[in-house]
Parts: structure tokens; sequence; C-alpha cells
């Protein structure tokens, strides 16, 4: 079932008596899922089941104690894109900005042997300096990083659930356009716990702000500090920096306005670049939307682009996710292949944020910044 057909599925977009049925089963199956979870976190959150640290000599500890590595957790609730990846961007550059040595833990999500995944690539793209692990044991991954790289600060990608390693601060990030993925925990909708798991988190940002209504925007920060009063919250939106191209080459926005462009991606929330794109004022003659995280073949790039021939295109665009993935087809094409560049960038919030990083840092760096 491909994502698409799945999501109409849970969202009710489907009808019929066989669809019914199915969705009746996925909401038995998530009511089983829901218990799992929730002894899970009653495990964690009663101390019967330990979070461990890692100290600057890179030993496992569970006495808190002890001096330890600070780690920061970029995560969220739903399954598919809420902009974790810009939000780990923009928390590294961050810390670099204080020359602090800092390091990304990440699982590597489909990533297929010898090659790297999409979104660890990205990251090395954009945090030049600061040492990745992609390791799906997020502990054995801080150990290897602070022996070999001596990390002052670990930053957790994807680590909301991931509740073995030890975190001094939760960021989760919201996804404005579906923040509770139809309300329904996995598989019946897109939650990987139910939204009380907030309570555990120290800010919430709230991603692609400018695509919702102010009203709705103060509805969901609302229901955010309903469940944690405590929590920061933040707003966020993906800003679009400019086309890039082979050789970093840089298209400025400007020039995307009223051109023909054919756009693709495999990313969880394909509407929302398709809208960016067209706030961008280019003219999208055609699209190609797969899966989050597709691996492209030699053929879907062939199709790709002869779809964009087809089309009238001028130019192809994608996310850098996607871009990062594909490479050109077989004959040769004059078409401009190029990906979106975006940044995460406060609307609101961010004061508080870095404020509550600051403060959870204050007095656990140890050591010096190596090169």
């Amino acid at each position: 079932m491909s994502q698409e057909t799945y999501r109409k599925l849970i969202s009710g977009e489907n009808g019929g008596v066989a669809v019914a049925v199915l969705r009746f089963f996925l909401r038995v199956v998530a009511a089983f899922y829901g218990l799992v979870i929730a002894l899970r976190n009653r495990l964690y959150d009663k101390g019967w089941r330990s979070s461990y640290a890692v100290t600057p000599a890179g030993l496992v500890t569970s006495d808190r104690t002890q001096a330890t590595v600070p780690v920061i957790s970029i995560g969220n609730i739903t399954v598919g894109g809420t902009g974790k990846t810009p939000m780990v961007i923009w928390l590294c550059n961050f810390l670099q900005a204080k020359d602090i040595n800092c390091a990304i833990l990440t699982r590597g999500y489909k990533a297929t042997k010898g090659k790297q995944s999409d979104e660890p690539a990205v990251l090395v793209r954009n945090c030049p300096g600061a040492a990745l692990v992609v390791n799906p044991d997020r502990l054995a991954g801080a150990i290897e990083v602070v022996k070999r790289h001596h990390a002052q600060v670990l930053i957790m990608d994807d680590g909301f659930q991931h509740r073995r390693l030890h975190r001094d601060v939760d960021i989760v990030t919201i996804d404005a356009t579906l923040p509770f993925g139809f309300n329904r925990l996995l598989p019946a909708g897109l939650l990987r716990e139910p939204i009380t798991a907030l309570k555990r988190a120290h800010a919430a940002v709230i991603t692609r702000c400018d695509l919702v209504s102010q009203d709705n925007l103060a509805k969901l920060a609302e229901t955010i500090s309903r469940i944690n009063p405590n929590i920061v919250i933040a707003r966020t939106i993906h800003a679009p920096v400019c086309a890039m191209t082979a050789g970093d080459r840089q298209i400025p926005l400007e020039q995307l306005r009223g051109r023909k462009v054919y756009a693709f991606c495999g990313i969880a929330n394909p509407d929302a670049f398709l809208a960016t794109i067209g706030r961008l004022g280019a003219n999208l003659v055609g699209s190609k939307i797969y899966d989050d995280h597709h691996n492209y073949t030699a053929r879907d790039v062939s199709r790709i682009y002869a779809d964009a021939a087809q089309s009238g295109a001028e130019m192809i665009l994608a996310t850098e996710k996607d871009y990062n993935k594909i490479g050109l087809p077989d004959n040769a094409s004059d078409l401009v292949l190029a990906y979106l560049a975006v940044k995460l960038r406060f609307v609101s919030g961010q004061d508080q944020t870095t404020q509550l990083i600051e403060r959870s840092l204050a007095g656990k760096i140890r050591g010096k910044r190596t090169a």
C-alpha cells in the first residue's frame, strides 16, 4: 500500500464497506499498540527500566550524580516529516557558534548497504565540523562519539521515544499542517504515542506555521499548553533560501518566479513542499510523489526526466533529501536539476528556546573544543 493510499484510508477520505472493515481492524491493532506503549512508558516513568548516560570518559552510568555528557533530543510524536532535520541543523549551528563540540546521533532510517541514507547526508552537508554517528542503538552511538570525538554535547535525532539514553532536554517538533496525525495511534493514525506524552517534553517547536491560519495555530498552542503548562512553545517556518544545483551553484528565489518547474519528492508531507513552490511564484507544470524515504532506481530517474520534458519544464526541483539520492539519467538532459534549500526560521519563541538550552547546559560542558 502506497503512502498516499494509506493516508486516505486512515483519514476517512476513502469510503466503502471493505474500507470501513479495514479501518476497524487498524483501530483494534492500534488499541493493542497503545497498551504496549503505555506499559513501556510506565516502566521508565517508575524507574523500573533505567535510562543511561555517558560520562566524558565514555563510560555508561545510570548514576545522575556523576558528570555526564549532556544530551538534547529532537523528536516528534507522529510518524513522518515534522521538521526534525532542520531543527537538528539549527541546534547544531547554534551550539557550534558557541564553540561547543557537538555530535549528532541518528539511526539512519532506510539506509542501504554501503550507502548513506537521506537524512544523514543532509546533516553532513549542513553541519560541517560536527561528528555524526549512524547507529540504531543510540547508547552505543553515544559511547562511540564521546570516545572518538570528545563530544561535549550530543544531539539525538528522532529521539523522543528512545528513552534508554537519558536526555537533558526533550524538544518535540510538531507539523502545524497535521499536528496529531488524525488523532489516532498507529496504525489507525500517525501518532507514535498519545498526545499526553508531551508532558515529558521541555519544548514544542511548531513547524510550517506559514501554511495554516493564525486561529489554528492558537488552538494548537492552547492544546499543547493544556497538556503541559510548563512547556516552551515556539513557532517556526521552513524558509526557502535558494535553489541549489550541481557544484553548489545557487539559483536565487527570484529566478523561480514564473519558471516552469517539475517537482518530485519522497517525503512524508509532499503537500507542504508543493505548496512552498507555489508560494514562490513558480509555474508548477507537473509533479511526482513517492513514498517517504524512497530509494530511487535508474528507472525512476529516467521517468522523472521524461515526464519533466514532456510537461515542458525548464527545471526539475526536489527536496534536499531527494536530491542527494538521485543522479542524471543515462541519456543526457538539458533540464536543470536542483533542490530547494530551506532553513528553519523562528517566528516566535526563539529566545525562550535558547534560554532553555543554555540553562540545561549550564555547568555541564566539560573539556575543550577539538578540531
